[in-house]
């Protein structure tokens, strides 16, 4: 059974007349798959947002709708106000326990890389998610990635290097490089950097008053074509 629990009523507003639910601190959601047939529900928007903090998109959540039997799902999708920077419409996912399944989990960066604290490097980092297989109640909210292991700019975190937990898997090329350091620019290089941007011509910028014209160029209104 899930430690994170979250209580739910079926609805029959749909469309426009979702608002009037919304009003009320409500958000509309639909629940499917496994175990369940598609149901349209809501559910308090500031005990979701307790759950969302709890369990992200990757860890199981006791659902209860009514008074059937509890589900266990996933945050599978929401939606945001745009404006309001609000939730307004939740997907749930539906799982059998019993079965492994696939889930995009958060990579939480967690350390000091000796390389940036150190040498003045600056962490590049690539990934922020890494998709993962697992029974169902094998899954976690975040994975850590320890940056201490970054002492030099030679040293990178690639997936291979993750801590997995027990029973958990990830999915596809295991040699992708999540985060390394970058070495500082030289004063020679930020010179030269400066110099190149300088010189870089500005959009729409004419010629400068003497300047040669471009082979093929046609003369000036007046001047007499040279004979080859």
């Amino acid at each position: 059974m899930s430690e994170i629990t979250l209580q739910a009523q079926t609805r029959t507003q749909k469309g426009r007349k979702t608002n009037v639910i919304r009003a009320e601190g409500l958000v509309p959601a639909v629940v499917y798959g496994d175990g369940t047939d598609p149901q349209s529900i809501s559910v308090n928007r500031q005990e979701f947002i307790k759950v969302y903090r709890a369990a992200g998109e990757s860890s199981i959540i006791e659902l209860s709708v009514a008074d059937a039997k509890p589900l266990n799902v996933l945050i599978h999708d929401y939606d945001l106000d745009p404006l309001r920077d609000e939730v307004i419409h939740i997907d749930f996912r539906s799982v059998d326990m019993n079965k492994p399944i696939e889930a995009v989990v958060t990579l939480e960066f967690v350390g000091e890389a000796a390389a940036v604290k150190t040498l003045g490097g600056t962490l590049m980092n690539s990934r922020e998610t890494v998709l993962v297989r697992a029974l169902p109640s094998k899954l976690v909210r975040s994975i850590n990635v320890d940056l201490t292991q970054l002492a030099t700019f030679d040293d990178v975190i690639r997936l291979v290097n993750l801590d997995l937990p027990e029973g958990m898997e990830i999915v596809g090329d295991t040699n992708l490089t999540i985060v390394s350091v970058s070495k500082p620019r030289t004063v020679a290089e930020m010179a030269a950097l400066d110099e190149a941007e300088g010189e870089a011509p500005t959009e729409g910028e004419a010629p400068a008053e003497g300047e040669a014209a471009a082979e093929g160029e046609a003369p000036a209104e007046g001047e007499e074509k040279k004979a080859e």
